[in-house]
């Protein structure tokens, strides 16, 4: 996987970036067990459950556009049991987290919490 880190990306992003790259080289998503990746922005939460073999997004939830006056930790959370009751409509279960260079803390760990209740294995 080669990613291009330009001279105008801040140290922080940059930081992100590549400990993303030195994730991804040992996660993988398969039809067995898909990836289960995460990305936070200042505001909202994506998740998408990606299969790496085919090279498909097999789903994706995220928080844009949810009614739903909850910020933050709780608006993961909520992602994180919407993006497992998704997964579960399609037959998956088990799948593999990518964090995607976050610390596992916080919002991205209240995702996972949240997946996790609702009945995805990782």
């Amino acid at each position: 996987m080669k990613l291009k880190i330009s001279k105008h990306t801040s140290d922080r992003k940059a930081n992100r970036l590549k400990k993303k790259i030195r994730i991804r080289k040992t996660v993988h998503g398969t039809d067995e067990r898909p990836r289960l990746c995460v990305f936070r922005s200042g505001k909202h939460m994506y998740a998408q459950i990606i299969n790496d073999v085919t090279g498909t997004t097999v789903l994706t939830v995220s928080s844009l556009g949810k009614d739903d006056k909850k910020t933050g930790i709780e608006m993961a959370k909520f992602v994180g049991v919407e993006v497992a009751k998704a997964a579960t409509a399609k037959n998956i279960k088990n799948v593999v987290f990518d964090r995607n260079g976050y610390l596992y803390h916080g919002r991205v760990k209240s995702l996972a919490e949240g997946a996790r209740e609702g009945g995805l294995n990782f």
